[in-house]
C-alpha cells in the first residue's frame, strides 16, 4: 500500500510539472517589468486603416520616475517623429521642421500603449477576465485595452516567449481585426539611461545666421510675420479633400488665401456636424518653434498629431493641417485626419 500511495504522488508531481499556473506566468512577467530602471527597445510598428497599412521603424526607450522618449519613422516617407517627456513636459518633435507640440497632458499614464512595457503591465492588471494561452512557442495574454480617443480599438494579444519576454503586441477591433502591430527586435531592460538622454535641446536644429541676426525667441503662428525673411514661401498646388465626412455635413466654402509664407486653403463643412479644415504648407523653421496644446498626442496611421478638445493638428507629406469643430468626437476628427489622401474627391459637396 504504501509504494502504492508513492506512486501515486509521483505520478501527481509529474502531471502539475506540464504547464506553468497562469499566476506565475503574469507575475513573472510583471516583476520583470517593474525592477526595471530603464530599458531601450527597438523593433517595428504597423497601422492598418481600412484602405493602407502604415509600417514604423520604432525606438522606444524608458527611465524610471516618468522619463519617456518614443522614435517613429515612416518607413514609406521617412517622417520622423519623437514623443518626448521628462518629469515635467511631453513633447510631440518633428526634427526636420524644428518645430514642437507641447503638452498638458497625462500621457502615457491615461491610455494603452502597445510598444510601452508599462502600459503593457497596466493593462494586465486592470483586466480581471484577461485570458492567458501557453502554445509551443510560449504565452498569450489577452486583455481589454483603453484607447480614450480611438473607440475602435477594443482589446489586445501580448505574445511572451518560454521566458516571459515580450516578442509581439497586436490590437484588434470589435471586429476581430489587426489595427495596430508592435513587434520587438531587440529588447535591452538594462540600457543605462541618464536623464541627459531625454533633452529637448538634443532635437534643435539652429540656423547660424539666424542665431547671429535675430534673437526672436517667439513660438506659434504669432510668429509668422517675424521670421518670414528667413523662410522660403510655398504653396500647395491641389487641395486635399478628406474622403471621410460625417452623415449629412458638405463642403460649403473653399478659400485660398495668400500669406507670407505662400497660400493657405480653407474647407469650410457645415451641415450635422461642422468644422473647418486649414491646409497650408509646412515649412522648416530656423530655430525652434513650440506650440502649447492642451490635449493629447495622437497616433494617427501617417504621423503623430495634437489632439485638444476642439482641434486637431498635424503634419505630414509637407502639408501642415488644422481641424477645428466644437460639434465633431476625436474619433470623428481622426477618420478625417486619417482619410486625406492625395485626393481632389470629396464624397459631400453641396
Amino acid at each position: 500500500m504504501k509504494k502504492f500511495f508513492v506512486l501515486i504522488s509521483s505520478l501527481l508531481l509529474l502531471c502539475g510539472c506540464g504547464k506553468e499556473s497562469k499566476e506565475n506566468i503574469v507575475k513573472d512577467f510583471k516583476d520583470s517589468i517593474n525592477n526595471i530602471k530603464s530599458y531601450k527597445i527597438t523593433g517595428n510598428m504597423e497601422i492598418s486603416n481600412d484602405e493602407e497599412t502604415f509600417t514604423y521603424s520604432l525606438e522606444s526607450y524608458y527611465l524610471k520616475n516618468n522619463y519617456y522618449k518614443v522614435r517613429l519613422v515612416n518607413q514609406t516617407n521617412n517622417h520622423e517623429q519623437i514623443i518626448l517627456k521628462d518629469n515635467e513636459n511631453i513633447y510631440v518633435i518633428t526634427p526636420s521642421l524644428n518645430k514642437s507640440f507641447k503638452f498638458q497632458s497625462e500621457w502615457p499614464n491615461n491610455s494603452s500603449q502597445a510598444y510601452l512595457m508599462g502600459n503593457l503591465v497596466n493593462d494586465i492588471e486592470n483586466d480581471v477576465n484577461k485570458e492567458i494561452i501557453e502554445d509551443e512557442d510560449g504565452y498569450i495574454i489577452k486583455t481589454k485595452v483603453n484607447y480614450p480617443n480611438n473607440a475602435d480599438l477594443k482589446y489586445q494579444k501580448i505574445y511572451l516567449d518560454k521566458d516571459k519576454k515580450v516578442e509581439k503586441v497586436e490590437v484588434y477591433n470589435d471586429k476581430d481585426i489587426v489595427k495596430i502591430k508592435v513587434t520587438f527586435d531587440k529588447i535591452d531592460l538594462k540600457a543605462g539611461l541618464k536623464k541627459d538622454d531625454f533633452k529637448l535641446s538634443d532635437y534643435v536644429k539652429e540656423d547660424a545666421n539666424e542665431e547671429n541676426n535675430n534673437e526672436n525667441t517667439c513660438s506659434g503662428s504669432g510668429c509668422e510675420s517675424q521670421n518670414s525673411a528667413s523662410k522660403p514661401t510655398s504653396t500647395i498646388e491641389s487641395v486635399i479633400y478628406p474622403l471621410y465626412i460625417p452623415n449629412n455635413t458638405y463642403l460649403t466654402s473653399s478659400e485660398k488665401v495668400e500669406t507670407s509664407m505662400g497660400n493657405r486653403v480653407i474647407l469650410t463643412f457645415s451641415g450635422d456636424k461642422n468644422f473647418v479644415l486649414i491646409e497650408e504648407p509646412t515649412i522648416s523653421n530656423t530655430s525652434m518653434e513650440v506650440v502649447p496644446v492642451y490635449g493629447e498626442p495622437l497616433l494617427l496611421s501617417e504621423t503623430i498629431g495634437a489632439l485638444s478638445a476642439s482641434s486637431l493638428s498635424w503634419d505630414v507629406n509637407n502639408i501642415s493641417y488644422y481641424l477645428a469643430s466644437t460639434e465633431l468626437s476625436s474619433d470623428e476628427m481622426q477618420l478625417i485626419a486619417n482619410s486625406l489622401g492625395n485626393s481632389t474627391l470629396v464624397s459631400n459637396v453641396k
